[in-house]
């Protein structure tokens, strides 16, 4: 039967999302940078667990308590040497491991913003920010390594935030495969010690300017595979997905990101971006958040406690 009108007007618009989501702005350039020079101090991290993990619901508490990062070298010969040559067996956004809701005792969203970085991705919403400071809207933001590069000043200020969490986005904004296996036409990392670096640079410049190892991964277009998000959670990472595509990678409209929020289901982690300020997203979040907020909908970080 032929499609109607309608169905291929949403069959396009699901497609350029897909599209979107995967990157922000698109493929990018392989990445050939080296090692963030941020020298933090080091400390032995405790060994990695290599069980097969159940899909988690409940986060750790985050610490107020400085959190240093381990000899980024010898975490990477760890690593390598429990995970070098393993054959993946697995391949998604929504993988055994990946935390895609939030344990709550109260009807809660966790809002969470990409920025990507990059050719046509180093944007700066600052509507959408400046709405969440005035509203005093709990939030994670997951940045790159890129986009910090491109932001430094912002990147410190929104980090100094308290109501902002800030996590790891990557370095260059791959997906996690121990393959080089793509996601909507970018290229994952090659191998383990690609992923390593890719998941260890990311984290470096978040640590220079939050002074806390991060607790969450979310690579580039949130696709992992099953062996790459064991390095991460053996570099000491949870592996952050999503329940609700809030906009569409920016692709949305007002309305849709309106109702895509009012539409999720408490405890669900939201993906969005603050790096189109071009895009939608601002707008749809202003109408969304004061009736969430009129249902009762408590808003928190990936790393919060559970609401009491």
């Amino acid at each position: 039967m032929p499609l109607s009108r309608y169905d291929r007007e949403v069959r396009f618009v699901l497609a350029v999302a897909a599209l979107v989501i995967a990157g922000c702005t698109g493929p990018s350039a392989p990445s050939s940078e080296p090692p963030s020079p941020v020298s933090p101090p080091f400390r032995s991290a405790s060994a990695p667990k290599t069980s097969p993990l159940p899909p988690p619901t409940v986060y750790a508490s985050a610490s107020d308590e400085p959190v240093p990062l381990a000899d980024p070298a010898a975490e990477k010969a760890r690593v390598l040497s429990e995970y070098a040559g393993r054959k993946p067996r697995a391949w998604g956004m929504d993988i055994a491991g990946v935390h895609t809701t939030v344990a709550s005792k109260e009807p809660a969203l966790a809002l969470t913003f990409d920025a990507c970085g990059g050719p046509g991705g180093d944007g700066y919403d600052s509507e959408l920010i400046e709405f969440l400071r005035r509203e005093r809207v709990n939030a994670t933001l997951f940045l790159t390594n890129k986009w910090i590069k491109a932001h430094p000043t912002i990147a410190a200020a929104l980090a100094a935030e308290p109501l902002f969490e800030i996590e790891n986005h990557g370095s260059a904004h791959r997906p996690c495969s121990v393959t080089g296996r793509s996601a909507f036409d970018i290229r994952g990392t090659r191998n383990a010690s690609e992923a390593v670096d890719e998941i260890t640079n990311g984290a470096l410049a978040v640590f220079a300017v939050t002074k806390q190892k991060p607790h969450f991964y979310r690579p580039g277009t949130a696709y992992f595979d099953d062996v790459c998000l064991q390095i991460a959670n053996a570099l000491g990472y949870e592996a952050a997905g999503f329940a609700v595509n809030g906009d569409g990678g920016t692709g949305f409209s007002r309305a849709q990101v309106k109702n895509a929020l009012l539409k999720a289901t408490p405890g669900s982690i939201v993906l969005l971006h603050m790096n189109h300020p071009s895009g939608a997203t601002a707008e749809g979040v202003i109408e969304a958040v004061p009736l969430l907020r009129e249902r009762g909908i408590k808003f928190v970080r990936l790393g919060d406690p559970n609401p009491k």
